[in-house]
């Protein structure tokens, strides 16, 4: 027997490795089900998420539906130069940035408050009582949430019959330009506040007991076990949320803001997404809409980019 050479079929003998492409096939006949169902879902992203990519060439043309989108005349910068200059450019950067951070500082906020909360609520029915009532207006269509707000702010509404209880006159809320940005705030707070706490509910689950039972026994309160073990343990979900959150600073969904605002509110309540939803939909400049959505969509990847490296020196906590 010459050495170094495995003989075929003697013990201790090397077996033969199987192929890439083979051991692939078998794999992907094992889990085809597994696969079935990831495909459906990579699916969906491809036809919904980029597969319009292909549009953000629009914000380069003077796009015609009649010449479709390759015919249309190439026109470079020029719908950029335009908005960055135009007269609406600096009130929709205000407006956007004022909303979302009224968001950050309210909206982001609350629902980790109520989520510590509820989770140092021990009944059990009056806890799952909290939950479904703070859970429901989530359920509740954004038309319907707003046309509730409407009547609760109109002249004859509700609010100005109880501050006239009190001898105040009644405002016209929804057409006072200073208001608006409260209004969408709370109005937004009130509809997405209980589901906002569930991931945090999810994550203060999480924490280890036996860290709250040594926190008792060295004599923190209820406050103290909160501050030195409750929010550390939820701190890195807060961190991932915010990443994202700041991430999309420059966005506001438009259905509320279409639904509330008015002409007499467009100088605090016009933002990007509203701006695009005038000029592209009703207005019909296609090219100038996707020019200021495109613009949207950078600065928010470059925040979104520049906090996730702050937040990875920081903490050590990034999404990559």
């Amino acid at each position: 027997m010459t050495e170094g050479k495995p003989q075929k079929g003697l013990v201790g003998a090397y077996p033969q490795q199987e192929s890439f492409g083979r051991r692939l096939w078998r794999d992907l006949y094992r889990n085809r089900w597994v696969y079935l169902i990831a495909l459906v879902c990579l699916s969906w992203y491809f036809i919904f998420c980029y597969a319009p990519m292909g549009g953000i060439v629009m914000a380069f043309k003077d796009y015609r539906p009649a010449r479709g989108l390759w015919k249309s005349t190439w026109l470079g910068l020029k719908w950029f130069q335009e908005f960055t200059g135009g007269y609406y450019f600096a009130r929709l950067v205000r407006n956007t940035l004022v909303i979302n951070s009224l968001g950050l500082a309210i909206g982001f906020t609350m629902p980790i408050i109520l989520a510590l909360l509820i989770n140092e609520i021990h009944n059990s029915r009056f806890k799952r009582t909290v939950q479904t009532i703070t859970y429901l207006p989530h359920f509740v269509s954004t038309v319907v949430a707003c046309g509730l707000v409407v009547n609760l702010l109109s002249y004859n509404g509700l609010l100005n019959q109880i501050t006239g209880v009190f001898g105040k006159q009644p405002k016209l809320w929804l057409s006072t330009p200073q208001y608006f940005p409260w209004i969408y705030e709370f109005s937004s707070l009130w509809q997405e506040l209980g589901f906002n706490s569930i991931i945090f509910l999810a994550a203060l689950s999480s924490i280890d007991s036996q860290l709250l039972d040594a926190a008792a026994i060295d004599g923190c309160n209820r406050f103290r076990r909160v501050w030195h073990v409750h929010i550390p343990g939820i701190l890195p979900t807060i961190l991932l949320l915010l990443i994202m959150r700041v991430g999309s600073m420059m966005s506001v969904g438009y259905e509320r803001i279409i639904l509330l605002y008015n002409e007499a509110t467009y100088e605090t309540a016009d933002v990007m997404s509203s701006f695009v939803y005038r000029q592209g939909i009703l207005g019909g400049s296609y090219s100038y809409g996707a020019t200021v959505d495109l613009f949207n969509g950078v600065i928010n990847l470059v925040l979104l980019a520049v906090f996730n490296g702050i937040s990875r020196r920081v903490s050590e906590i990034s999404l990559w």
